[in-house]
């Protein structure tokens, strides 16, 4: 099976959506100008990452999925010839907003969104307060190049959602993202909080067998109380980093992935073979209190 390449734009944003947006998709087009196939945008791209207040003018920054956004996207797509993965925030119908991704073929055509269904509330990170968690479950995309996975940020500490995605048939998982370092924090902390989130993503490529790319933002915002991390990278089916962008710049990236390591990883490491499904159904409970 022939390599897809993927590209990766980790940007630092502003408070002009109209200005993220051009950012972008000149990030797009840079991809696609190195060879990329498909091409992921890192989480609420079109805005300073909002949820560190809980503010309710910040509703208005919601849209309509399908609509203004990806309509453009899917000009983009079609001239270009990649796929495009845009994390945006969802105006479902008045009081109803989600945290969701669409999926845009080669195309143009539009293929789908996913709603990310973990929804965190910590400091700074106050996405309760906007996002109702998804309902339309786990979802794959059968895109022009490779049959795609699609996770959101907090969704990355889940082993559950990254698994039932690999068996609904992804070939890659995608997880654009928006997570930082609060600026108080020492930086063995931060060392500590980086690695934690980069290995609990390489071991769901472990698990699965197959490649992990994570797209996170970059830089201050705000306040500055929080700095973005960066640091995107790209894994193959046994967790070896192949790219790893930097903590302080945006990066526009282009990696190629073999999508035929699959079989044999899963061959050699054959997890999926041996999973006993009969004894799992403890999982589905919140936890197991003894009797």
């Amino acid at each position: 099976m022939p390599d897809v390449k993927v590209g990766l734009v980790q940007m630092s944003c502003v408070g002009d959506k109209t200005e993220n947006l051009t950012r972008a998709i000149q990030g797009i087009k840079d991809a696609a100008q190195e060879g990329a196939q498909i091409i992921c945008l890192q989480e609420l791209f079109a805005s300073l990452y909002f949820c560190d207040v809980e503010d309710y003018d910040n509703f208005k920054l919601a849209e309509s999925i399908p609509g203004p956004t990806t309509e453009i996207l899917s000009d983009i797509a079609a001239e270009l010839n990649v796929v495009v993965i845009a994390s945006l925030f969802e105006k479902r119908t008045s009081g109803l907003y989600h945290n969701t991704t669409a999926v845009i073929d080669a195309d143009g055509s539009y293929l789908g969104k996913y709603r990310k269904m973990h929804i965190p509330d910590d400091p700074a990170f106050y996405e309760k307060f906007y996002f109702t968690p998804g309902d339309l479950g786990y979802k794959v995309f059968q895109t022009k190049y490779a049959k795609i996975g699609v996770l959101i940020c907090w969704d990355q500490w889940y082993p559950e959602a990254s698994r039932i995605t690999a068996l609904m048939g992804a070939e890659i998982l995608f997880y654009p993202t928006a997570i930082g370092w609060a600026t108080s924090q020492d930086e063995e902390t931060n060392e500590d909080q980086y690695n934690a989130w980069q290995i609990i993503q390489r071991s769901h490529a472990v698990a699965n067998g197959l490649p992990v790319v994570s797209v996170n933002r970059v830089g201050y915002e705000q306040d500055g109380a929080m700095k973005f991390w960066g640091g995107s990278f790209v894994a193959n089916g046994q967790g070896k980093i192949l790219y790893k962008a930097s903590h302080e710049s945006e990066e526009t990236k282009v990696v190629a992935i073999d999508l035929g390591q699959a079989d044999s990883f899963r061959i050699h490491w054959p997890f999926l073979r041996d999973r006993r499904i009969d004894s799992y159904l403890p999982i589905t409970k919140r936890f197991i209190d003894e009797d």
